[in-house]
């Protein structure tokens, strides 16, 4: 039964709250809520993940038993470092560390990841304040830098995450922009900065074999990478020359954050489409200006379509423990997948885990305030964000397709593309990890 697993609880979050803490809330009732509902959805978050806990950590009985050792442990560890208890946080945390092992089972291993996570968070809690802002390193050396470079390729190579965001931003806007002679897209990061433009380079094949000749594209990237951007758009213009197609490439160098609608220059006459994938969400902030302000600049715009592709998951919401339950369900399904991907010992796969999606994971376990960039959102909040924002859905009518390139390309079985509200959800199993939608002026 569930609930002859269900771990010993740590204090509750009432009890950790100072009497202080209480007073200075807007109202003793209004905090009461608050905390009810988030015990609510707490608590149903934590019955699905022991529920699903025998299909994380194997079926073996032995396996089985540790993982969900493990599984309680992390639970109880997370409920102590959010009471800022860190005596017992501690305790637990040495308890884990032996437990969650980088080169073991798929839970054990995204297990070390949030066990990292948490350690970090602990060292910032003040006693009787809230948790410090970790602050993000201004440079990576190069050693780190390229370790996450080949992290990144290998995601891009070997997981179908970011190649489904392509397949489906390529075909969208084909399908939007048909007919069109002059065609200007606005690529928001640049496809993360990923070597040789992959995306555009499959855009630019679809283009060049369309019964109507392309007149002009043009490709606006918007980022800080200069250097990169400059080699990835010579590398382009080669590309798209040997296809019989003039493409025009140029920088925007500017963060999402400061960008301005006066930065994109709009030629007479173009077509514009919009392109962003996996960049949005590290605009949504506590106060949602930032994010409001973009997506006033890109409805300036007015492009004829908006491609958003995002990991579909609530890593944004207001109460760490529902973060980091929310967080724990996500990345196991991922590393799930890894597992059945690769082999147990493959250097790949540690390197994608641990310096791809055990970065992820430790921003949203251990960081808060504006460090806290991996603001993760379903689905559902980001329809309802656009709709805010004065956009419209284009509901994307390919599902069929898009079941049929995952059957070409998908490397193992497991993976599913399902339809939900005219979005397209890509998933490992019955868990959606990526979520790709359309949108209008």
């Amino acid at each position: 039964m569930l609930e002859s697993k269900r771990p010993k609880r740590a204090p509750s979050i009432g009890d950790c709250l100072g009497s202080n803490e209480i007073r200075n809330s807007l109202s003793r009732v209004h905090f009461r809520d608050h905390v009810l509902a988030y015990s609510q959805r707490f608590l149903a978050a934590e019955a699905v993940e022991l529920q699903a806990a025998d299909e994380m950590i194997g079926s073996d009985n032995g396996e089985s038993a540790d993982g969900m050792k493990l599984v309680q442990l992390l639970i109880s560890c997370a409920e102590a470092v959010a009471c800022r208890d860190k005596s017992r946080a501690s305790v637990l945390l040495s308890e884990l560390r032996s437990s969650a092992l980088v080169f073991g089972t798929s839970f054990q291993r995204v297990a070390s990841c949030f066990v990292q996570g948490l350690a970090d968070r602990l060292a910032l809690v003040q006693p009787l304040g809230t948790v410090g802002y970790l602050t993000p390193a201004a440079a990576l050396d190069a050693a780190a830098a390229s370790e996450k470079d080949e992290a990144l390729r290998l995601v891009y190579e070997i997981c179908p995450h970011i190649q489904f965001g392509h397949y489906i931003a390529n075909a969208s806007i084909v399908e939007a922009l048909e007919g069109e002679s002059f065609i200007h897209v606005v690529d928001l990061g640049l496809s993360l900065g990923l070597p040789y433009g992959h995306q555009w380079r499959h855009l630019i094949q679809r283009l060049a074999s369309s019964n109507r000749p392309l007149r002009r594209l043009r490709i606006t990237a918007v980022g800080t990478l200069l250097h990169r951007f400059r080699s990835i758009g010579e590398e382009l213009k080669d590309y798209a020359s040997g296809h019989g197609i003039n493409l025009e490439f140029s920088i925007v160098e500017s963060n999402l954050e400061t960008l301005k609608a006066s930065d994109i220059k709009i030629v007479d006459g173009e077509v514009l489409a919009v392109n962003s994938v996996l960049q949005l969400h590290r605009v949504v902030k506590e106060s949602r200006g930032a994010l409001n302000s973009v997506l006033q600049i890109i409805h300036e715009l007015s492009p004829k379509i908006l491609v958003l592709v995002e990991q579909d998951s609530g890593h944004n919401g207001p109460f760490f423990l529902g973060r980091f339950m929310e967080a724990l369900h996500y990345y196991s399904a991922i590393f799930d997948s890894l597992d059945a991907m690769l082999p147990k010992y493959d250097t790949r796969r540690a390197k994608i885990e641990q310096f791809y999606f055990a970065e992820e994971i430790k921003n949203i376990v251990s960081c808060e305030g504006p460090a806290r960039v991996e603001r993760h959102e379903r689905v559902d909040q980001w329809r309802r964000r656009m709709s805010r924002a004065g956009f419209q859905a284009a509901p994307i009518k390919m599902v069929a397709q898009a079941k049929q390139w995952l059957a070409k390309t998908s490397p193992c079985e497991g993976y599913t593309v399902t339809e939900e509200k005219g979005c397209l959800v890509l998933g490992w199993h019955s868990k959606p990890i990526v979520a790709a939608s359309c949108w209008k002026c």
